[in-house]
């Protein structure tokens, strides 16, 4: 068996291509999509994050800026910027990048942004709502590998989905997203015990733990989905997943490509909720 790829640059093509109509209606109303960044220090991956999602929404016709600041840049100051940032109309989603420096406190800055501006769904209040089944903003990353799950037409009532990772980021809103489409979601981490024994089990693994390859062909279950979320720069400088690709790609029906499989679904998928605060504004 040889995996089908699951391209995920190929699929938020064709979603930026859907939203054209939405764009144009927005812009008919003099209402333009605006996003706003903030990047606190100077990470390269953030960096690189920062950039590529800007170069979409200015490729698109919409407004995004980015506001870099240096670490020093005090709690109390930041949040104020956010405050300025939440009264302002033509702004409709603000996005701090993470993570931040260790003096800044990571949720006490997000809960500062207003929910109805929190694009990237990391607030509490719209946390909260995603657990009760009824989110403002669905986070990006699991949103978009919900979008590549549908687009592969994976049933998903009734399936075991495996989640690795319990982060607020991915693996949490992860998880509450499978198991409302009707999935049998078990949530591991790193440190489980016997991780084998649950991931052969998979129908839907999706693995996000920041940790190069952890998981190898013969911890899939044969024909399983496999939706790869890591991005790490190994020794010789490549990017790698958190799935050992050689030996997975021979194990599962369908796999994620690293790069090129996820990254891009969570940059489109933070187009598209933006464009949602937009709307929200009529």
């Amino acid at each position: 068996m040889t995996a089908r790829i699951i391209d995920g640059k190929k699929l938020a093509e064709t979603i930026k291509l859907d939203l054209a109509d939405r764009i144009n209606a927005l812009k008919e109303k003099d209402i333009i999509p605006g996003l706003t960044v903030i990047l606190v220090g100077d990470d390269p991956a953030s960096q690189v994050y920062v950039r590529n999602k800007a170069n979409t929404f200015t490729k698109l016709g919409l407004n995004s800026s980015v506001e870099q600041y240096p670490t020093s840049l005090s709690e109390e100051a930041l949040c104020e910027r956010i405050r300025e940032l939440n009264n302002d109309p033509s702004v409709h989603g603000i996005l701090v990048q993470l993570p931040l420096p260790a003096n800044l406190d990571a949720n006490k800055v997000i809960e500062t942004i207003s929910p109805e501006k929190d694009v990237d769904g990391f607030h509490i209040s719209n946390a909260g709502a995603l657990m009760t089944g009824r989110p403002l903003f669905i986070p990006c990353t699991p949103y978009g590998v919900m979008k590549m799950l549908e687009s592969e037409k994976v049933e998903l009532r009734g399936a075991e989905a495996v989640v690795i990772g319990a982060s607020n980021i991915v693996g949490k809103p992860m998880a509450l997203l499978l198991q409302k489409a009707g999935a049998t979601v078990t949530i591991c981490n790193s440190k489980t015990k016997d991780l084998a024994a649950h991931t052969k089990r998979a129908d839907v693994l999706v693995v996000a733990t920041g940790r190069p390859e952890m998981v190898t062909g013969n911890m899939i279950k044969p024909g399983a989905i496999v939706i790869d979320v890591g991005i790490n720069r190994g020794a010789d400088g490549k990017l790698k997943g958190d799935v050992e690709f050689s030996s997975a790609k021979d194990v599962a029906s369908a796999i994620t490509p690293v790069p090129g499989g996820v990254g891009p679904m969570t940059i489109v998928m933070l187009l598209v909720n933006t464009i949602e605060a937009a709307e929200r504004k009529l």
